[in-house]
């Protein structure tokens, strides 16, 4: 769908079969850890143009990630606001998150405790912002077949501790995509409220993440073993 930031991207699947297997919600990163280059402000616009394009044509909502107070305007059309895990403790953004009437996705710092994820998301919630969404996405320990540690314990314990609804990232966790549904199962069955899962049509030719992508087929796949798990998962 056009190109953004000089990459070719698909932001939702042409083939009806495979829309109706993709996520709820369509996650479109205008800017990402581990570009060449930031884009300027013209390209954060278009990219945004053309996932709030994307969320209206499929009629699903829309999520991208915010670095910067300054940047809310610019993504004052997309329905929900994602601070990395690198940002976790950018107080002043959260601050600012605080005043803001939509939903934040707030991801765990990859050496942060649960404790200091909800003192982070504390920072919100003060503002009177109480749409908070709190992600766990793999810590950091000593283990090096896997991008991150994904924290299964950390989901019962979040969801005994607070109200607000915890999903995992198994993607950014696993870093290779045959290991993203069994983390993504084993999350479900510990209560997970949902899951961010890295999709793309042609993951090999992915700019950015291909490894931990799954292609739609496995993401198919994914979601019909997450329907039958989910009678049988911790609530």
């Amino acid at each position: 769908m056009d190109k953004l930031c000089g990459e070719t991207v698909t932001l939702y699947h042409p083939d009806a079969a495979h829309r109706r297997v993709m996520r709820r919600v369509v996650r479109g990163v205008y800017w990402q850890q581990g570009r060449r280059a930031l884009p300027d402000a013209g390209g954060t616009r278009q990219g945004t143009a053309l996932l709030v394009q994307a969320g209206r044509d499929t009629g699903l909502p829309t999520v991208t990630e915010i670095t910067d107070p300054a940047q809310l305007d610019t993504l004052a059309d997309v329905d929900v606001l994602q601070v990395g895990a690198r940002n976790m403790q950018n107080f002043a953004l959260l601050q600012a998150l605080g005043q803001v009437r939509k939903p934040v996705l707030l991801k765990r710092g990859m050496s942060a405790t649960v404790t200091e994820l909800l003192q982070a998301a504390e920072y919100i919630l003060a503002g009177g912002n109480e749409r908070v969404i709190l992600c766990e996405r793999g810590i950091r320990t000593f283990e090096t077949d896997s991008r991150a540690t994904l924290d299964i314990a950390a989901i019962p314990v979040l969801k005994k501790l607070t109200h607000l609804p915890v999903i995992v990232d198994p993607s950014h966790a696993a870093g290779r995509a045959e290991l993203v549904a069994p983390l993504a199962l084993a999350a479900v069955a510990a209560g997970a409220d949902g899951l961010m899962v890295e999709v793309h049509d042609r993951p090999a030719c992915a700019l950015s993440d291909g490894a931990q992508a799954l292609s739609c087929d496995q993401f198919d796949r994914l979601a019909g073993q997450v329907r039958e798990l989910l009678p049988h998962a911790c609530r």
